[in-house]
């Protein structure tokens, strides 16, 4: 079993900055491509970004130059700085991981229960 847990979620001013963290736990061996998700209401599920095992990463043009993703690959931990946030950031954010578990089978597309982010003044 794997479990994500996203935390850093909060209320900001526009201009403001946060960080959302995700560690994923459980009987894990390898965590390949792990990546982050927002849904807004009214809205479908959206990538915002993602990042390989290799750190390469890939963003949406809505984030570029003021979110960026980074993870730690002994802590099974991804990261999301967003910064010059805006109204229109506002959105559920989710945590989502690629791997493989101790016993040897393939995991993909696992979730997170969400962080809320709002963006007003």
């Amino acid at each position: 079993q794997v479990q994500l847990v996203e935390s850093g979620g909060g209320s900001v001013q526009p201009g403001g900055s946060l960080r959302l963290s995700c560690a994923a736990s459980g009987s894990i061996f390898r965590i390949n491509a792990m990546g982050w998700y927002r849904q807004a209401p009214g809205k479908e599920r959206e990538l915002v970004a993602r990042i390989a095992s290799s750190s390469n990463t890939a963003y949406a043009d809505s984030v570029k130059g003021r979110f960026t993703i980074s993870r730690d690959n002994a802590e099974n931990t991804v990261y999301l700085q967003m910064n010059s946030l805006k109204p229109e950031d506002t959105a559920v954010y989710y945590c989502n991981a690629d791997g493989i578990t101790k016993d040897g089978r393939v995991f993909r597309d696992y979730w997170g229960l969400g962080a809320q982010v709002t963006v007003s003044s």
